[in-house]
């Protein structure tokens, strides 16, 4: 919902009540989008902690038996062939 500044000053209570059951509410200074306001939850949501590399790579899928055999069967020195 759209708020005009003034209106949400007035009725802060109702404009916080209705970001946390309805989303985000906005509100309007002299008809251009001024400000958001969010429930906390929301804002958890967007701002919330982002996993490191490490962490992203570990929740990925588990590797099925064959294929981390073959990981560990492969030499530890990479060798590349390249055609120059």
């Amino acid at each position: 919902m759209n708020w005009h500044l003034q209106d949400a000053k007035n009725n802060f209570s109702k404009v916080v009540q209705r970001a946390r059951s309805e989303g985000p509410q906005t509100v309007t200074l002299r008809g251009e989008r001024a400000a958001v306001v969010l429930s906390a939850e929301d804002y958890d949501r967007l701002s919330g902690k982002k996993k490191s590399l490490a962490e992203y790579l570990l929740s990925g899928p588990v590797w099925d038996d064959d294929f981390a055999e073959e990981v560990n069967r492969r030499s530890d020195t990479m060798i590349r062939d390249i055609d120059l």
